[in-house]
């Protein structure tokens, strides 16, 4: 019997909603996004207007904590199939496997993006609610870009942590790999490497939110780059899951 393609996707899709840590982590993106941006912005955003930094990266300063449901989400994601012999009973439903596992990252991508930019796009407003005559308007420069590019960018987050799961099977590890380097290493590599730092996931991916972006690339090359991380731990979950036992 062959499966479709719309069927498969269905499939997926109810997983994500039937599993309660997944789709919580999902909601968790948005949830903590708007919720910080809507206190650091009502207690201090007046009083920073002024402190000289880019105020269009400054309005998305709680997407670092949104970028980790998001990690979260695609995680737990791939690594219920990894539980009590899961990934068996689904290449049991759907043999082919590229199809089951461009599925499942379909999902997870289309997911991360419609609630990444539905996120991105509220914060921003919830804001910029706060700062008055500072405000900055969706037709301001660079604004309406930020907004979309920053759902991009948390898609692929998303797609990123999925991927490295389908290699290591543990959302545990994953995790405690993609959080600290992107909390710290990041940042103590982009001290020490320079321009070589412009191409780090979160770095290069974050330039899309910025008015003027700095260093080596611009917002739609950075974003690029983070899409080529991506990508490659899609690709190299898809070699996994192909020739790996489940």
């Amino acid at each position: 019997m062959t499966v479709s393609t719309t069927a498969v996707l269905h499939s997926e899709w109810i997983k994500i909603r039937s599993l309660r840590g997944t789709l919580g982590s999902l909601l968790a993106v948005f949830a903590a996004t708007v919720a910080i941006t809507t206190l650091v912005f009502a207690t201090v955003g007046r009083a920073e207007a002024d402190n000289g930094e880019d105020p269009l990266f400054g309005a998305f300063y709680a997407l670092n904590f949104g970028q980790i449901a998001a990690l979260a989400f695609g995680a737990t994601s791939v690594s219920g199939e990894y539980l009590n012999g899961a990934l068996r009973v689904s290449l049991a439903a759907v043999p082919r496997r590229t199809l089951f596992y461009g599925a499942k990252m379909g999902v997870i991508g289309g997911c991360g993006l419609a609630v990444g930019t539905a996120t991105t796009f509220t914060a921003f407003l919830a804001g910029q609610a706060f700062m008055g005559p500072d405000a900055l308007a969706l037709g301001d420069p660079g604004v309406l870009r930020a907004c979309l590019g920053g759902g991009v960018y948390l898609a692929l987050m998303t797609l990123l942590a999925a991927g490295l799961t389908a290699v290591l099977r543990s959302a545990v590890l994953v995790l405690s790999i993609l959080v600290p380097f992107l909390l710290i290493v990041s940042f103590v590599v982009g001290d020490l490497a320079g321009a070589g730092a412009d191409f780090l996931p979160d770095r290069a991916g974050q330039q899309v939110l910025r008015q003027d972006p700095v260093g080596s690339l611009g917002p739609w090359a950075g974003l690029a780059v983070t899409a080529l991380w991506a990508a490659t731990a899609v690709l190299a979950g898809w070699w996994t899951v192909r020739r790996r036992d489940a």
